[in-house]
């Protein structure tokens, strides 16, 4: 919904690039603070996750982030951009506090081999939420199409919905009853996590992916209202963004049956198959567009299906295959124009779609009782999402403008090319384990 809010707000309060950047400084900032406190409380009083349980710690954080969706109606009545930031913030502390906890937990509900693909599941999920969010927050926003007065008030109703969604999810899980995971080993302070290496590598993946895939869909809108790429509209952009995290979305669960070695070659291949298509029309069911104008999102499908076996469902294997791709499909994006340079762009969130479970995963693995300290460092690299936009935002308000602004994403993915190499070779465990299943 960041993505559809930045260019909504540029205008509004007629702002550069970089101060409309803002609005994800203050969001991933939050991840950041967020992680930063959870991170000292376990150096002085052992992990707190530990204590209160999984679930009371993802409910803690789903209420905190409907209190900061509720927080938009006061932004909007005043029409002030720094409360817009305010309420943000608070809404990125309420996902720091779920990231930390949720991802820990699902990695913890199989062995350490299948929780690429547990993870890669969940994330499917997420991925359904933020292809949905931009065709209903864009239309409540800025309309159908043609002409749209701006104005804040505009913000008012989607968030509040998005509020209610999140009240009713801490509902359901609250009763509903989860398997409970506690350490039995004696909690530990101090920076024990740190003593892994692969997790020193891992922090940074984590904030130049974060970094990279936010930079990317922050600026697709203003992007594609180019004349010498697309010239459209802000309401008809919405649909493209959509397409751009619905890759994601099936790349994730793709990523979620290749990556299950509990699975045979050919069930994989016949169930990612169905999964695509299944997917892949409901993309078309929700978004604007027609088929042929999406059609070009099958040939990347295809690609993607194809990076997947080439990957052998090995997660550190195809990480490096997926950043390899991302890096190449944006310095397509960079010096080409039009629908080249737009279906550039657009297939870099199929690719994304592994990283951060991938990432996340192998950071953690062999971690012991030390995982959920090392999964709020990981979640505290988040802050890639805050800095790496702003750097683009300072290029794209220079003379380079926002096409050459490309240029830094395509750093941030090839650092997690040589993650992921580094993870292939030395976390044997995981990447040459036998074939487990997480079921």
């Amino acid at each position: 919904m960041n993505d559809i809010l930045i260019p909504y707000l540029k205008k509004l309060f007629a702002l550069t690039f970089v101060e409309s950047m803002l609005v994800q400084f203050c969001f991933f900032g939050a991840y950041f603070l967020g992680s930063l406190l959870y991170f000292a409380i376990s150096y002085y009083k052992g992990d707190p996750i530990n204590k209160v349980g999984y679930k009371k710690g993802m409910l803690a954080g789903i209420l905190l982030s409907a209190v900061g969706c509720v927080l938009f109606y006061p932004a909007a009545t005043f029409s002030v951009y720094g409360l817009f930031l305010g309420a943000l913030f608070v809404l990125g502390l309420g996902f720091t506090i779920l990231q930390i906890t949720a991802n820990a937990y699902v990695s913890l509900l199989g062995s350490e081999e299948s929780a690429s693909g547990r993870l890669n599941m969940t994330q499917g999920f997420n991925a359904f939420g933020t292809t949905i969010a931009p065709i209903l927050g864009g239309y409540l926003i800025f309309g159908s199409g043609g002409e749209h007065i701006i104005t804040a008030e505009a913000t008012r109703i989607p968030y509040l919905v998005f509020a209610g969604i999140l009240i009713l999810v801490a509902l359901l899980i609250y009763n509903v009853k989860l398997p409970s995971f506690q350490s039995e080993e004696t909690e530990q302070g101090g920076l024990g996590a740190l003593k892994f290496p692969h997790l020193r590598l891992g922090i940074f993946a984590i904030f130049f992916y974060v970094g990279g895939e936010v930079a990317v869909g922050s600026f697709i809108i203003s992007f594609l209202e180019l004349d010498t790429v697309a010239g459209l509209t802000e309401a008809m952009s919405k649909n493209y963004l959509a397409m751009y995290w619905g890759g994601s979305m099936i790349g994730r669960f793709l990523g979620a049956i290749s990556l299950n070695q509990g699975i045979s070659e050919t069930k994989k291949t016949i169930y990612m198959i169905l999964t695509a298509a299944a997917v892949f029309l409901v993309i078309y069911g929700v978004v604007d567009l027609t088929f042929g104008q999406m059609s070009f999102f099958l040939i990347f499908l295809v690609l993607n299906f194809l990076a997947f076996i080439i990957g052998k469902s090995k997660p550190a294997r195809t990480l490096a295959i997926f950043a390899s791709i991302n890096a190449v499909l944006l310095l397509v994006t960079i010096f080409s124009t039009g629908k080249i340079a737009m279906y550039g762009v657009l297939g870099v969130g199929i690719f994304n779609s592994i990283m951060f479970s991938n990432i996340f995963t192998l950071s953690i693995s062999g971690l012991g009782k030390y995982t959920s300290q090392g999964s709020s460092l990981l979640v505290m690299a988040i802050l890639g999402g805050a800095l790496v936009p702003l750097i683009q935002g300072f290029i794209a308000d220079s003379e380079f403008g926002v096409q050459k602004s490309f240029i830094v994403p395509v750093f941030c993915y090839l650092y997690v090319l040589f993650f992921g190499i580094y993870c292939a070779k030395k976390l044997h465990f995981v990447e040459h384990s036998k074939n487990v299943s997480g079921h």
